[in-house]
């Protein structure tokens, strides 16, 4: 186990650039959608947003999720270090639960509008693709760092399970942001363990009804549990449009300076999840 923690940073990288390219080329060979914008245009400022934020954290937290979770385990901190479970289960139990703190911060972002000012920036890209699981402003990336870092205090995560987390997180952020076709029967079966790509697909549509539903990331469950759940989007996946009604100008939503300054413009309350004024 000490050495899946201090080859953290390789084993994520290598993780990362693997199911990376897997995606892009399934992308390339068996596409969902026919793409609005030039995909080299919008892969260059996007992954340049995701190599921009992976420096502010890395600059401002060093050590990462895996360092708080190795500071909580030396303390015995949380609720795994106060009651004794055998370690496997303690795997299982962070896995599900972070995921089900990723899906609830999900929907307070669409909730509050003053974050959703911050999340549009991932909802804003004019295409849906495997870059776009990655597009999220500096400012939400490092609010996010910071629920994740109480969430391992409070839980007591193992530093394994965490990293296991993030892996998974990451490679199905990719997966289900792809634009990739699978089989109606393959998606209807894995569905219901998986987020798949046109389950999270609708989330992504312009309708803010069908924007305010499917939040999770991981595992699908708790749009089921919680009835934020929907199967398909009303236009159909390959006529649907993806992105934000009042946010269609290139230089504002696919090039970085103008996602940088899109928390900043236009109304408060676009799409917030408590302004239903939608119609069933």
């Amino acid at each position: 186990m000490n050495w899946i923690t201090d080859n953290e940073v390789s084993i994520r990288l290598i993780f990362f650039f693997g199911i990376f390219a897997i995606d892009a080329i399934w992308e390339i060979r068996s596409p969902r959608r026919n793409l609005s914008v030039s995909k080299t245009i919008r892969w260059a400022n996007n992954l340049g947003l995701v190599f921009l934020n992976s420096l502010i954290l890395r600059l401002l937290f060093p050590t990462a999720a895996v360092g708080v979770a190795i500071v909580v385990d030396e303390r015995n901190w949380g609720l795994l270090n106060v009651y004794e479970l055998p370690f496997a289960l303690s795997v299982v139990i962070t896995i599900v639960a972070m995921d089900f703190i990723i899906y609830l911060q999900h929907v307070m972002v669409h909730a509050i509008p003053v974050l959703w000012r911050l999340h549009r920036v991932h909802h804003a890209d004019l295409d849906y693709d495997v870059t776009t699981g990655s597009r999220f402003h500096p400012v939400e990336i490092i609010l996010s760092m910071l629920i994740k870092f109480a969430t391992i205090v409070l839980l007591g995560a193992p530093a394994v399970a965490v990293i296991m987390f993030e892996l998974i997180l990451n490679a199905t952020a990719m997966f289900n942001h792809g634009n990739l076709k699978l089989p109606k029967s393959i998606d209807r079966v894995l569905r219901l363990f998986l987020v798949t790509p046109d389950m999270h697909r609708v989330h992504h549509s312009v309708e803010d009804d069908e924007a305010n539903s499917n939040f999770g990331f991981s595992l699908p469950w708790w749009d089921r549990l919680f009835g934020t759940y929907r199967d398909q989007p009303k236009g159909g996946h390959e006529s649907m449009t993806i992105g934000i009604h009042k946010y269609r100008d290139t230089n504002q939503v696919v090039q970085l300076p103008g996602m940088l300054m899109l928390p900043f413009v236009g109304k408060v309350s676009d799409y917030a999840i408590n302004r239903r004024q939608w119609k069933d």
